[in-house]
């Protein structure tokens, strides 16, 4: 669950993170007013989308006055601003966030995310923040350092402030900045992050270090410890989907292909996944369902591949299990095609727990269905079937 810029900062600014002082602003007038309450020389009207490089974009506007403030706010509310880091289409700006302006000295990249090789906490930091990071990652043109963190009890401090010294760090500034990294190592793991990243972190003309900019995402699969988080998700940026998808107990990615993919376990999607691909199919999902699902989540994962005119068939890969049997799976293939009316070429392969049974209910509902033998046969039949259209 990614959030807002004004929603990371409210978080980890009770964590210490030092920010500028600054308010969401939801209309000109607020924008306005939270921009005189300031009372800077400076302002930052930022908009708030849930993408980086919004400054090239026109998100960022740097002003100095409260009218000035309220103009740049008009000019973002009911945009859409388009950055590499949005879909084609945009994101489309709700609300504002209003800062006072900081004097900056110099510009570093901070984050910390968990490195997947090692199964690990780290921090990496670049002399170079601010704009254009990913360009310049993208081009080879980007020095970072990273340093490991635990995850229970304190990182070395003097490992951290080495670790700042490589990026150019030094004097006063990197005690403070090693306080900032245990700050946001409690919190990445105190909220289940799975990314803060902070750019531009600023040293001032003071030799202080301010946040400029946070983008943070939590772990959907654990805001059940964090009921409180649960409301910071914005629906309206949410992909539609997906979100319809995790309400229904599913896993669910959109991919561009004509086979709509259906499995129970992860392992056994992606296995499903690059079984068609090896057969030169193209899927157009992929989807786990949970073992939590009951027969209507299920029903309602069916409906998002009969709802996409792309998809020319249906592959059904299941194991039935201790807690989701084949069954379950059948009976919300059976509503799903009642309610569609959408009739597909579906190719089946079943095993497992009440295989048999699904079978039989496939038959009550009426539902005409291929069933292969093994995955390799309902991963190449599938791809027939969507190549030439007939079953």
């Amino acid at each position: 669950m990614r959030l807002h810029e004004f929603q990371a900062k409210r978080l980890l600014g009770e964590c210490g993170l030092p920010i500028p002082r600054g308010a969401v602003a939801l209309t000109p007038d607020e924008a306005e007013a939270v921009a005189r309450d300031l009372g800077a020389s400076r302002i930052a009207v930022k908009a708030q989308i849930q993408a980086g490089e919004r400054l090239g974009a026109g998100g960022v506007k740097i002003v100095s006055g409260p009218a000035m403030a309220r103009n740049a706010a008009q000019e973002m509310f009911g945009r859409r601003i388009v950055t590499a880091q949005t879909e084609e289409d945009g994101e489309t700006v709700r609300r504002v966030y209003v800062e006072e302006g900081i004097s900056i000295a110099r510009s570093l990249h901070l984050a910390l995310l968990v490195d997947w090789s090692v199964g690990g906490l780290v921090a990496v930091a670049s002399p170079d923040g601010g704009e254009g990071i990913e360009e310049r990652a993208r081009r080879g043109d980007f020095r970072q350092e990273r340093v490991a963190l635990p995850v229970a009890g304190a990182a070395d401090r003097a490992e951290v402030a080495a670790f700042f010294g490589r990026v150019g760090l030094e004097g006063p500034v990197v005690e403070a900045a090693c306080d900032i990294v245990e700050g946001l190592r409690k919190a990445f793991v105190e909220l289940d992050a799975t990314l803060i990243e902070i750019n531009p972190l600023a040293v001032t003309s003071a030799s202080e270090l301010v946040a400029l900019d946070v983008k943070m995402t939590l772990d959907d699969n654990a805001l059940f410890r964090h009921p409180e988080l649960a409301s910071l998700r914005d629906e309206a940026e949410a992909d539609r989907i997906k979100l319809s998808a995790h309400r229904d107990q599913l896993n669910f990615v959109q991919l561009d292909g004509d086979i709509g993919l259906v499995s129970n376990g992860a392992g056994l999607g992606l296995a499903t996944l690059d079984m068609v691909k090896a057969a030169g199919g193209k899927p157009a999902n992929f989807m786990d369902i949970r073992t939590t699902a009951r027969s209507l989540d299920i029903a309602h994962g069916f409906a998002l591949l009969l709802d996409n005119p792309k998809i020319r068939t249906l592959l059904i890969n299941v194991h039935g299990g201790g807690m989701q049997s084949c069954d379950t799976i059948a009976e919300g293939l059976g509503v799903a095609l009642r309610r569609s009316g959408r009739k597909l070429p579906i190719v089946i392969r079943l095993a497992g727990q009440n295989a048999e049974f699904a079978r039989n209910r496939l038959k009550n509902f009426g539902c005409a269905v291929i069933e292969a033998p093994d995955m390799g046969a309902a991963a190449e039949r599938a791809v027939q079937v969507a190549a030439t259209g007939r079953a």
